[in-house]
């Protein structure tokens, strides 16, 4: 026969039949409440929703503008190749559309960067949208 304070198989793990009766609902939110209150004096940055997340800098911002543009040749490159392939135009397709892609990386590039305003933000600058949110 199996033991008292092993599972039996029916469903429950762990001690089995000896459940703690000492601890209750209202003990446990009593303790979360003041857990909460404990936490919101010592992080009231966090929960407000303010981080301290720095702006992209450095190596970070070489890697994000280097794949965008990147991410432009290459799929430049990809929807000419395909077109050749469907239509037999080969190599018209790719250059057309690998130059197509070059022209849309280094317009990401500059979005990214903030040198040219993002399609339909008109003449605002960079600094008037960081200001509106």
């Amino acid at each position: 026969m199996a033991k008292k304070n092993r599972p039996d198989g029916t469903g429950e793990t762990g001690r089995g039949n000896q459940h703690e009766t000492g601890i209750r609902d209202d003990d446990l939110e009593r303790r979360r409440r003041e857990l909460e209150a404990s936490l919101a004096t010592r992080l009231p940055k966090r929960l407000e929703g303010k981080d301290d997340a720095k702006p992209v800098t450095g190596y970070g911002q070489a890697v994000k503008l280097s794949s965008e543009f990147v991410a432009g040749v290459v799929v430049g490159a990809g929807i000419g190749w395909i077109i050749d392939r469907m239509a037999g135009t080969s190599p018209w397709g790719l250059i057309v559309f690998l130059l197509l892609g070059f022209g849309a990386g280094v317009l990401n590039v500059m979005r990214s960067a903030g040198v040219v305003a993002e399609f339909g933000q008109g003449n605002k600058s960079r600094s008037d949208r960081d200001e509106s949110k």
